[in-house]
């Protein structure tokens, strides 16, 4: 009745998991026991978990990934740790437990925290940079927020019901076919990874479909914020590049269910065709999560240079280059697979090919602080640091763009140390420059800035003396994934990237200290124009935070910097403009859709994971329902009255005129 499910699923003899675990589940119910004797449910079922709210989407999106930052980086912890004790040792974490650290490790920062960060800043932003009310498909992106949730769910279900993959990040066969992992891990991967992928497939049509036909009137193309071009480029390559990752993962579910030899070579299947259409989806996966950083870069640099982004156009062609190339690039991922060296010799090409749009950018946001008046502000002290950083990350991207290279220095921690040099100091810096600079649109005041300062020289030391170390030791040989190791050469280096790990810690508790100082002094620190920052584009032209309908009128746009342009305007004068005329605007009614699917997609995924097929019957019963019901449903949708709409409006001109009437004054 219950498949392969039993108590021996549950690690009882292993003590960091299920210390781990209670831990979690106390902070869990002591949460939800705060909520429920708060009186809290209420407003959290109908305002949050039922909302379709872009805005309120991209906030429990961010919130999601920064849980899960934390739940990341204990993995990176435990891995730094259990390599700084393990010479001449076993260290403190057996094997088969490292090796599902690892995998869970990369699992989780790729797909639960780089993801969910950037899809939930561009989630909240798009809208009101577009000058519109909503995405394109509200209650979808809100089904696309649940399914990725699930996901969060399954993978860290794994940590106390089971195990997870033991394969690293990406599950190549054949070590994930049945034959050599024959436990559940694999399949926790698995279904984890397919649900949460339909919900950013979703995100991507939802996207692209939102900047393609929903933008303020006057607001073409070449109109559009530079975070919007990058944020379509990447969901361009969303709706290419995860069909190809689903297709993959199905056939490999396949093989595991159903006995087929898609990749089983001694059944007619080719292991190397899993590795040619992972890395497909995977390379342009790289790009899906580095083209919003350098969106949010733009924005920040321009901002803080009190300068338009030089060279808009060149940006632009440069980011739909980078879109078109990230196809062209997947091999150089098994350079040493043995495709030949013509074929190695046009990837690595194309490789550094990819590498010039990239530099395009550096330079032109070099150009934009030249002759600016630039403020050292947190979030552009995170774009600074990106700059140098990834500039390095770049070079050694580079180097082993060269097939020979390659060869020496494939499947050492020269390689781990390059992908953390760009996703940490671009992915992460772009996200965390985000999230400083947008926090006050979001909740109506900045964050503390002297702590986020402080915050950003820890993890920007920290990520040096962690990863630079790693250089050296793929120099020296040392190999990714080694439990323990017996070279006495090796053991200074790892000691100090441990160190350079308990530095990053303390910038995550600054950032901590900094949220909750910043919430409990968040009257000194309030946002009353809407405009914080001197900001450039339509997102700071509405109140902070944003009412529902975003705009009380939507923009007309009328040049590349839509609201610099009013903001001049009214400052010549020295008046606003006029009042508009206010009507009732129609805004989509919440609903639980999104839950309600996640809720079922949770049951099937874990039944179909541990083989109980009856569980996953009903699950997949109730997702049908649930979609019958919405297609069916014949509730209008909800009308702000034009009081409302004035009332929010006319409060935000007033503090807007008192700000201009202080700046003539001075």
């Amino acid at each position: 009745m219950f498949g392969k499910l039993s108590l021996a699923a549950i690690p009882l003899d292993q003590p960091i998991p299920m210390i781990a675990s209670c831990i979690v589940g106390l902070v869990i119910l002591g949460v939800l026991g705060w909520v429920a004797a708060k009186g809290y449910v209420p407003y959290l079922w109908k305002e949050w978990i039922c909302s379709v709210d872009h805005k309120r989407i991209g906030v429990m999106y961010t919130l999601l990934a920064m849980i899960m930052l934390l739940r990341g980086f204990s993995d990176a912890l435990m891995m730094r740790s259990q390599q700084a004790l393990a010479f001449h040792s076993g260290g403190y974490l057996a094997p088969e437990h490292y090796d599902q650290i690892f995998s869970a490790h990369g699992t989780i920062m790729i797909f639960f925290v780089a993801m969910p960060f950037l899809i939930g800043l561009m989630n909240f932003v798009l809208p009101l940079q577009l000058g519109v009310r909503d995405v394109a498909f509200p209650t979808l992106n809100s089904v696309s927020f649940w399914l990725t949730a699930t996901g969060v769910l399954l993978v860290n279900l794994s940590l106390v019901i089971g195990e997870f993959a033991r394969t690293g990040w990406l599950p190549y066969p054949p070590l994930s076919e049945l034959q050599y992992s024959p436990g559940v891990g694999v399949d926790y991967y698995l279904w984890s990874l397919q649900i949460a992928g339909v919900g950013t497939l979703l995100t991507g049509v939802n996207f692209v479909t939102t900047i393609l036909k929903l933008r303020a009137p006057g607001m073409s193309y070449l109109r559009m914020p530079m975070f919007c071009w990058t944020s379509l480029a990447a969901n361009l390559l969303i709706v290419a590049a995860f069909p190809i990752l689903t297709a993959t993962l199905a056939m490999l579910t396949l093989d595991r269910y159903l006995g087929f030899h898609f990749f089983t070579n001694d059944g007619g299947g080719n292991m190397m065709m899993f590795m040619n259409l992972i890395w497909a989806w995977g390379h342009p996966e790289v790009y899906i999560l580095i083209l919003p950083a350098f969106g949010i870069f733009s924005e920040v640099i321009s901002t803080f240079s009190s300068k338009p982004l030089f060279g808009y156009r060149s940006m632009v062609m440069a980011t739909m280059a980078i879109c078109i190339l990230s196809f062209m690039v997947w091999l150089h991922h098994f350079f040493t697979m043995g495709a030949g060296a013509d074929v190695n010799a046009v990837f690595g090409i194309a490789t550094m090919i990819i590498a010039v749009p990239t530099g395009v950018k550096v330079f032109n946001w070099l150009f934009t602080m030249y002759g600016g008046s630039v403020r050292f502000t947190t979030p552009m002290l995170w774009s600074l640091g990106f700059m140098i950083t990834f500039v390095i990350g770049g070079m050694t991207g580079v180097l082993m763009a060269v097939p020979p290279a390659d060869f020496v220095l494939h499947n050492s921690l020269f390689l781990v140390a390059h992908f953390h040099n760009v996703i940490i100091g671009g992915v992460l810096f772009g996200a965390f420059a985000g999230y400083t600079y947008w926090f006050p649109k979001a909740f109506g005041f900045r964050l503390h800035e002297g702590l986020g300062q402080a915050a950003f020289w820890c993890w920007l030391v920290g990520f040096y003396v962690a990863f630079m170390p790693l250089y050296v030791l793929g120099f020296m040989g040392m190999s990714r994934r080694m439990q323990h190791y017996d070279v006495p050469e090796w053991r200074p280096w790892l000691l100090i990237a441990a160190a350079g790990a308990a530095i990053i810690t303390v910038g995550i508790i600054l950032q901590i200290v900094q949220l909750v100082v910043s919430i409990r002094n968040r009257e000194s620190l309030r946002d009353e124009t809407g405009d914080p920052w001197d900001g450039r584009s339509l997102e700071w032209s509405t109140p902070s935070p944003p009412p529902a309908f975003n705009f009380a009128v939507l923009p007309n746009v009328e040049g590349e910097e839509a609201y610099w342009g009013i903001k001049s305007t009214a400052r010549e004068l020295g008046r606003l403009r006029d009042e508009p005329a206010y009507e009732a605007i129609e805004m989509p009614r919440n609903s639980p859709t999104g839950f309600v699917c996640a809720f079922f997609a949770t049951i099937v995924g874990f039944s179909l994971i541990w083989h109980i097929w009856w569980f996953a019957a009903v699950g997949f019963l109730g997702a049908y329902a649930t979609f019958v019901a919405f297609a069916w449903r014949d509730h209008h949708e909800e009308f702000i009255p034009v009081e409302e709409v004035a009332r929010i409006d006319r409060a935000n001109r007033a503090s807007r005129a008192a700000a201009l009437a202080r700046r003539a004054a001075s």
